[in-house]
């Protein structure tokens, strides 16, 4: 279908690419230099512990960034915080929410009336379609490449299957480590591409020398799936922490996961403590290293700023 209108027209910005939102690693400044480079930074509203500090962000974020810049919103019941996030996301008039994990329905009408576009994480075409219904301005396609949570297709597949299926832009995420793997998506009809595991090693972020390093040091081959984490298969680094604790969840958790009157508390309950474990290796050197990337750290050679690092990729 003619859908694929590029995310450079669809949100004013010089190149096809979305910085990923990346729990606990996006940042203000990473946005804003990401709008000097001229592509667009998205950021997780639960990177913010409080809405008086999430809305302290979108209020700089208003203020200096260069080119619009968007949010990311978990629309599921483990987030408890998520109709004060999106309220605030309406309230400051962000460019673009980005929907994960849940129904966008109630995002989508709210954010419509307040004039912020709204792109939704799908991972197949039947979730795609229902999307668009509801209203979705473009689909981010998770593929299969993508760090943190996947989705089960190639990129060469779920791309051309959502744009000959759907008639609103196509984002494709996963699997982008350089200028001929962002050029291929947009061959296959990618709108743009988002774009995560190369910034974890940018100057601009906040997260310990440790995990940047570790992102040069290791590559694709040391990525692996666990479910112990969020509950949800995730891709993280395989350090010799990570073998130690395991990758999958035990008889008992995964009972708990799927019994229906218990598993909106434990999925909350593993997803907290999950995020926890990734926050003290994120931010502080501990044995205890549980780093989310994907495989496209492959790519990283050097800790670089987000601008040489946008350079290197729309250039080549």
């Amino acid at each position: 279908m003619e859908n694929q209108q590029s995310i450079t027209d669809l949100l004013g910005i010089k190149h096809p690419v979305i910085m990923a939102p990346m729990f606990l690693v996006s940042n203000v400044s990473m946005l804003l230099e990401a709008s000097k480079a001229g592509i667009t930074g998205c950021v997780p509203a639960l990177n913010y512990r409080t809405i008086e500090a999430f809305e302290t962000a979108l209020k700089e974020l208003k203020e200096k960034s260069e080119g619009p810049f968007g949010v990311n919103l978990i629309v599921n019941k483990s987030n408890f915080l998520y109709k004060e996030q999106l309220k605030s996301c309406c309230k400051y008039k962000v460019d673009y929410i980005i929907t994960s994990l849940g129904s966008p329905e109630e995002t989508i009408n709210m954010a419509h009336k307040a004039g912020v576009k709204v792109f939704c994480d799908v991972v197949n075409l039947d979730y795609a379609k229902k999307v668009e219904v509801l209203g979705a301005d473009a689909l981010i396609a998770v593929n299969k490449e993508a760090g943190g949570h996947f989705g089960p297709t190639s990129y060469e597949e779920l791309i051309p299957l959502l744009v000959n299926n759907c008639s609103i832009p196509v984002i494709s995420a996963g699997g982008v480590g350089n200028h001929e793997q962002m050029q291929k998506m947009l061959n296959l009809g990618a709108a743009g591409v988002s774009v995560g595991s190369l910034f974890i090693a940018s100057t601009e972020s906040d997260v310990s020398n440790e995990y940047k390093e570790a992102c040069v040091k290791y590559g694709a081959k040391d990525i692996i799936a666990s479910n112990k984490l969020s509950g949800s298969d995730c891709t993280v680094i395989n350090t010799p922490y990570v073998m130690e604790m395991g990758t999958q969840q035990n008889g008992l958790e995964k009972f708990l996961n799927k019994n229906k009157g218990l598993k909106k508390w434990f999925k909350a309950f593993t997803f907290y403590k999950g995020m926890k474990k990734f926050e003290k290796a994120a931010f502080s050197a501990t044995y205890k290293t549980v780093w989310c990337a994907g495989p496209s750290i492959e790519y990283v050679t050097a800790v670089k700023p987000v601008e040489a690092i946008v350079k290197d990729l729309v250039n080549g």
